[in-house]
């Protein structure tokens, strides 16, 4: 994008949004995704300080972005968090605002259909079950806030008077392979068309096409799934049961409060293959307010403010006759000469360098590196 996320400085328009909504959204909860630890952000991102608390954004880590972003829409009492036992005193030391009984530990690693599913419990349990609420991931990165609030809002309404799963669209800026494709079809509301940011009937998803087909969905006229979600509690339980074969011997437990047993139940799949994909009940609102997934080294390009040559840094880092990098720098400083499309990252003791290209599959090299490396960079191997 070319410009900082800072929402200080790229959302200065004053926090008064219109309010054509009335009381629909005064009750809104959010249930965030934070599981992980993010191994592609390796050497920076490890179990003592997974990516969630990362500051790669802007200087705020990931999940405060989050949290910060949603507030006043849903303050932080309405908010759940997901996530697992190694890592959610880290989170909720970034988060301190978010009441600790908010942050859910999963008893192991679930997949996000089945977290979406003890997260909409929860939700049905704490506020009554239609209530709506939004879900999301931790790592998105957002370049106005207040469009993004409004944009959650126009969908809490249609979640509220239509029973539908609503999924947010971003449009396309790239043909990107790593993306879900949500192909719109008919309105949902005759008297405002797609052409005028309308919500329409979802035709198929597709998850992760080759290029190709991508570069086709694009010329179609399909959205990026953005990861953002809004729907009521009771109706995302019941399509969860329809259509995610994978919950559903599960869910009677999770209902009943058995969450140990609901975990060892349930087989791990994600919302876009479990539900998605699945369900004829999906609908797509458009949302203009520059949305990115912060998902690997090279997408800090695109989220980060560059400098006059293109060059995304963090820390103290002096590029001389460079373009196209990222460089991060934590503590030590780092200088760059003559080089282009290079991911340069110095933390704890280690320097790792490689091309933007080969930083978005960094699996190969971490099988290949001693474990204490792998999970511990800047210590003695």
């Amino acid at each position: 994008m070319g410009q900082t996320l800072d929402e200080t400085d790229m959302d200065s328009e004053p926090e008064t949004e219109p309010d054509p909504l009335g009381d629909t959204t005064l009750g809104l909860w959010a249930v965030v995704f934070a599981g992980g630890i993010g191994t592609r952000f390796w050497p920076l991102s490890t179990a003592r300080r997974p990516k969630q608390v990362l500051a790669l954004v802007n200087e705020r880590p990931l999940i405060a972005d989050t949290v910060l972003r949603l507030s006043p829409l849903i303050p932080p009492e309405r908010v759940l968090v997901v996530t697992s036992a190694d890592i959610v005193d880290t989170l909720h030391d970034v988060i301190p605002e978010v009441p600790r009984t908010n942050m859910l530990v999963e008893p192991r690693p679930l997949g996000t259909a089945a977290a979406l599913a003890w997260g909409a419990t929860e939700v049905a349990k704490r506020a009554g079950d239609n209530t709506v609420f939004v879900a999301l991931h931790a790592d998105l990165a957002v370049a106005s806030p207040n469009t993004f609030r409004q944009t959650i809002r126009r969908a809490a309404v249609i979640a509220t008077t239509e029973s539908v799963l609503v999924t947010i669209g971003a449009r396309p800026t790239r043909c990107e392979t790593g993306f879900g494709y949500l192909q719109p079809g008919a309105p949902i509301d005759p008297l405002v068309s797609r052409a005028e940011g309308g919500a329409c009937r979802v035709e198929y998803f597709v998850e992760k096409p080759a290029a190709v087909l991508a570069d086709t969905l694009i010329e179609r006229g399909a959205l990026w799934n953005s990861g953002i979600f809004v729907w009521r509690a009771k109706v995302v339980l019941e399509e969860l049961e329809a259509h995610a074969r994978e919950l559903v011997h599960g869910l009677p437990l999770l209902a009943a409060g058995a969450l140990d047993a609901f975990a060892d139940a349930v087989t791990s799949v994600s919302i876009d293959r479990g539900l998605l994909e699945r369900s004829a009940n999906v609908v797509v609102l458009p949302g203009d307010f520059g949305w990115d997934d912060v998902g690997t080294w090279a997408a800090l390009r695109r989220v980060r403010e560059l400098d006059d040559t293109g060059n995304g840094v963090m820390g103290p880092v002096h590029c001389v006759d460079a373009s196209g990098n990222v460089i991060h720098a934590d503590g030590q400083c780092i200088v760059v000469y003559g080089i282009s499309g290079m991911l340069v990252v110095s933390v704890n003791g280690i320097t790792f360098v490689t091309t933007l290209d080969r930083a978005s599959d960094l699996g190969p090299l971490l099988n290949a590196l001693p474990g204490s490396l792998r999970f511990n960079p800047g210590q003695p191997s």
